[in-house]
């Protein structure tokens, strides 16, 4: 019978289940929306039951085709939504308040207050982290604090608190396992990348309980077993990583300086710096990129809040598209951008800025701009951020000749070309560009043996295209020019 491995890519827009084989091949694919909550200005909410929800919709669905194929999933992977912050009773597993999602700005204020009292040099330091809106602890804090009666039951023990992935594993395997992986723990504030271990001392920074907090485990572990009441099956879950890191993992960047860049709902670009945690002088985040078999492997990462949620804004927001498809046709319908740029700081700028009270705006529109130059500029904000991460780690000492990419996004050919013109170097799509899910999917057969090392997977990762800078240099510098003045008149800090 054919051994399949099944992928949870809990996204932020959506829940999906994969289905791949023994060579890495994607079988089958189910996915489903779920509602985003913007209570306030910057606010950005999920409903945990709808998460959970979806994703056993889409479970169940790739299982009853693993089935139909007559074909045994041996193994789960989950991959997610890193930061997204969730706190649930310890008997019910019911949340006590919405999921706070990564893109949430509300917890800005708190970090300049931490800012303020000169603590940023120890989080960084011992997370790798900034003090920003950005990541779970602050977050944690915010429910504890503000939610009625949430403190003094987490003080009591009867709360925990996890990311997605300890969201679903918890409920999946019925409650009985509370654990994240390294990755994920790494993007909480609360874990020290050196050591290993969650923080005693920033845990007292944020007030949070320490017996609210998962068992961190490597990506490729035990995880436990779904309970058979929910699929009529016990299928242990084997791998887990942020959603980042598994795309890391899913293309093959297993050599210190090989660079990957996911345009997904934001835009993450992530270096294998090997066993050194490298520290940027430009304000990119030092991170755990994988852990496995107890051996770390470090990252540098510069993230960009606002990438395809853009391009959803254009087809849900202002209705001038009906699919992220017809972006294509449309930016290649015009010769030039028109002069028109989108500055997409929707939820604030991320890497190398960290403005959170940047907003949006659109400059150099004029009564011939329509459609087809917004869809243009929405798509080339996506590729001047990525050359704003890029430039960052040329700054600290790092050379890339070359890129790789995925996510949704990067179907789009217009998209890659630009990007490769805008960076000056050669962009490398896969064949398989879901890389996420698929490195969930590595890391679950990892654990069981179906893949033996990383070596025999770095084999598997095939090209389907590259795409070479065409652009010349007095062109890009101009464009680049245009981006940066735009990007000065939304900032909030020098």
């Amino acid at each position: 019978m054919t051994q399949y491995i099944l992928s949870i890519d809990q996204g932020t827009t959506s829940s999906r289940a994969m289905l791949f084989d023994d060579r890495g091949r994607a079988k089958f694919t189910a996915q489903q929306e779920f509602t985003q909550h913007f209570p306030k200005d910057g606010w950005v909410e999920h409903d945990p039951e709808e998460i959970w929800s979806t994703t056993l919709q889409v479970v169940s669905e790739a299982l009853d085709k693993a089935r139909a194929d007559q074909c045994q999933v041996v193994a789960i992977g989950i991959t997610n939504q890193r930061e997204t912050t969730v706190v649930w009773d310890r008997q019910t597993g019911i949340p006590v308040y919405n999921a706070i999602v990564w893109q949430d700005r509300r917890t800005a204020e708190f970090c300049a207050s931490l800012r303020e009292r000169g603590l940023e040099s120890t989080v960084r330091d011992k997370t790798g982290l900034l003090l920003d809106s950005y990541f779970s602890g602050t977050k944690v804090n915010w429910i504890l604090d503000n939610i009625e009666g949430v403190r003094e039951r987490a003080e009591k023990g009867e709360l925990v608190f996890g990311t997605i992935d300890s969201f679903l594993i918890w409920r999946l395997t019925g409650g009985r396992v509370h654990a994240t992986d390294a990755t994920n723990a790494s993007r909480t504030l609360l874990f020290n990348i050196h050591r290993q271990c969650w923080d005693k001392e920033l845990l007292e920074m944020l007030s949070i309980p320490s017996s609210m907090l998962p068992d961190v485990r490597d990506c490729a572990a035990d995880y436990g077993r779904t309970i058979s009441e929910l699929f009529d099956a016990e299928i242990p879950i084997t791998g887990v990583a942020g959603d980042q890191q598994a795309a890391l993992i899913g293309q093959a960047c297993f050599e210190p300086g090989m660079i990957k860049s996911t345009y997904g709902t934001g835009c993450f670009m992530i270096l294998n710096t090997g066993d050194q945690p490298l520290r940027s002088n430009n304000r990119l985040l030092t991170t755990v990129g994988y852990r496995l078999a107890g051996k770390v492997t470090y990252a540098l990462e510069g993230s960009i809040f606002v990438a395809g949620a853009a391009v959803q804004w254009l087809r849900d927001g202002l209705g001038i598209i009906k699919s992220a498809g017809d972006t294509q046709a449309m930016a290649e319908s015009l010769d030039s951008n028109s002069g028109v740029y989108l500055v997409p700081a929707f939820t604030g700028l991320g890497a190398p800025h960290w403005d959170p009270d940047a907003r949006g705006a659109i400059f150099g529109i004029t009564r011939d701009t329509g459609p087809a130059e917004l869809v243009r500029a929405t798509l080339e904000s996506v590729c001047y951020q990525t050359f704003d991460l890029l430039e960052a780690k040329r700054r600290d000492g790092m050379q890339p000749t070359g890129l790789r990419v995925d996510g949704g996004m990067v179907q789009n050919d217009w998209l890659c070309d630009f990007l490769a013109d805008v960076l000056d170097i050669i962009v490398e799509r896969p064949v398989e560009t879901e890389t996420t899910a698929l490195g969930a999917a590595y890391l679950a057969g990892l654990q069981i043996g179906l893949f033996q090392s990383t070596e025999e997977i770095a084999a598997k990762w095939q090209a389907d295209r590259e795409f070479i800078p065409q652009m010349e240099k007095e062109q890009r510098q101009l464009l680049l020019a245009n981006w940066h003045d735009a990007v000065i008149k939304v900032k909030t800090t020098s």
